[in-house]
Order: structure tokens, then sequence, then C-alpha cells
């Protein structure tokens, strides 16, 4: 499969609950400045690694500003044979608005 969903904040939350790996590729200080608790940052440089090192049947959460860029970039990662990638609509920012309490903050590690 090398497509991907666009969700809502509340099924990506669903999402989280049963273990789905989330990625935020937002530049890294504003990653650092606030992303969903958990959430891996992702670049061009981390890309490659953390494809080989991923359960390619995990569910995966790509996550951006607005939902704009994280769609282009799910459908990379769909290509790269995840089974199940979704786009979190509204991005990070719907996100932080409807789950506060799930934002955390630090350096890309």
């Amino acid at each position: 499969m090398s497509e991907f969903k666009r969700i809502p904040p509340a099924e990506a939350q669903a999402l989280r609950d049963r273990g789905a790996v989330f990625v935020d590729i937002r530049d890294p200080q504003t990653y650092a400045s606030g992303h969903i608790a958990g959430a891996q940052h992702l670049d061009n440089q981390s890309v490659h690694g953390f494809i080989t090192a991923a359960d390619l049947d995990a569910p995966l959460v790509v996550v951006c500003y607005h939902g704009n860029s994280s769609q282009s970039a799910a459908a990379y990662l769909a290509g790269q044979g995840f089974s199940e990638v979704y786009s979190l609509d509204g991005g990070f920012e719907l996100w932080r608005s409807t789950y506060p309490e799930h934002v955390e903050q630090g350096q890309p590690g």
C-alpha cells in the first residue's frame, strides 16, 4: 500500500492509545518548543535511520504545523513500505488546542 489517510486529532489520539508511532517533521526549534508527547522528530538527516529501524506494520502518524506538509511526508513513508500511514489534519496547531495535556517540550533526541 502506498497511500495514507488524513485523520483528525480524535482519531489520532485513539491510534496513540493503541501504540501508534508519531513523527513530527517540523523544524527542530519548533519541535523543541512543543510537540505531541512521545513524538519523534524526523528530518531529512534522520529519515533513513528511522525507516531502517521502524516496525513497518505499526500505525504511523505524521505531524507538521497545520496538516499540509505532513501529507507529502506521509505519502513518501507509505511508499517506503509502511502499511498504515496517517497525516494529522490540522497538524500540531489543532492537536495543541484539542489535547493540550498531551504536549511536551524538549530537544529532538
